[in-house]
């Protein structure tokens, strides 16, 4: 096996959640030359990462289909011995189907898995993680072995973070792309306002994650609250997230960030559920989530825009001194 290309062009967490299959990989081929091919704005999770050879990019905002008609061209140059597909859209199985790779493999949800050399199906009512449905497409390849996702921040990126890290603190990433994945701000200040005076918290995010950042800032009675939303890069989060006490996440993408550097976490799960198979895999983790039996949770795999019944009990409900870090 000498050149294997992963495809993953879904969010931040589908591609940490992709990287257990370049650990597994690199340890079974040791001389393999592994790619990776993701969606512009994620390959900052990849850089400088020591089991990969070459990040592709599909821009996805720029003409999608002339971008996808190149990467086609490139993927069949290289000449992939195996190609392992982890997206299920229509998009990537054409990309994969005629890719002239020896091996192609991918879940058989994918539309044109018919032409694939191995489908697998990728089955989300049971309690399975989804690195364990990942890593089911490589089994024959590889062992049963569980792998847990994993990061690299550089040297660099840990002396950007040493400023931040003199004091004991928390992180806390209070954003979501779904309205019903977000804890909601006052959730969250009032979780702050519980935190000993002494601890600082720092507020997490993307640039665009600023304005709900400063929300809770703003309404938060704690004077150790300082932001760091659009400050930092993915691998210079995850770096601190590695010293913190503790990590708040919601069910999104710093979870699984927290996960691939094995830093303690908390997440919070709204109106989705952990049984979807998106929980944390740090050793020192733990779900939090409401207690109340309600008929209208979960209300989708994915968030929403809103809550469909208007009242977000699923978060509201939810017991923040239960959160407080130890």
């Amino acid at each position: 096996m000498k050149k294997i290309l992963i495809i993953q062009t879904a969010f931040i967490g589908d591609v940490i959640l992709a990287t257990p299959l370049i650990e597994k990989l690199k340890r079974f081929y040791p001389s393999s030359k592994i790619d990776f091919l993701l969606r512009k704005g994620n390959e900052g999770l990849l850089r400088e990462h020591p089991k990969v050879n070459e990040v592709l990019i599909w821009d996805k905002q720029k003409s999608k289909y002339n971008t996808l008609a190149k990467l086609g061209r490139i993927v069949r140059r290289n000449d992939y011995d195996l190609l392992i597909n982890l997206q299920r859209f229509a998009s990537s199985g054409l990309l994969t189907t005629s890719s002239g790779a020896a091996e192609k493999i991918g879940f058989s949800k994918n539309p044109f898995s018919f032409a694939y050399t191995r489908k697998f199906p990728h089955v989300i009512d049971q309690e399975m993680h989804e690195v364990h449905r990942n890593l089911s497409l490589i089994e024959h390849l590889t062992d049963h072995q569980f792998q847990k996702p994993v990061l690299y921040p550089s040297a660099a990126d840990y002396r950007k973070i040493a400023q931040y890290t003199q004091w004991p603190f928390i992180t806390i990433s209070p954003a979501s792309v779904w309205f019903t994945k977000q804890f909601p701000a006052e959730k969250w200040v009032e979780l702050i306002d519980q935190i000993k005076p002494d601890w600082r918290i720092y507020l997490l995010g993307a640039p665009g994650d600023l304005d709900v950042c400063a929300a809770i800032k703003e309404k938060s009675v704690h004077t150790g609250v300082h932001l760091l939303a659009g400050e930092l890069n993915f691998l210079q989060s995850a770096a601190l997230m590695e010293s913190a006490r503790m990590n708040y996440a919601n069910d999104s993408a710093p979870l699984h960030m927290a996960s691939a550097v094995n830093a303690p976490v908390t997440a919070v799960f709204c109106s989705t559920i952990p049984e979807f198979g998106f929980g944390p895999l740090s050793d020192d983790s733990r779900v939090v989530q409401t207690t109340e039996d309600l008929k209208c949770r979960p209300c989708g795999l994915h968030g929403k825009k809103s809550c469909p019944q208007g009242h977000f009990k699923c978060a509201h409900t939810i017991d923040t001194s239960q959160m407080l870090p130890s």
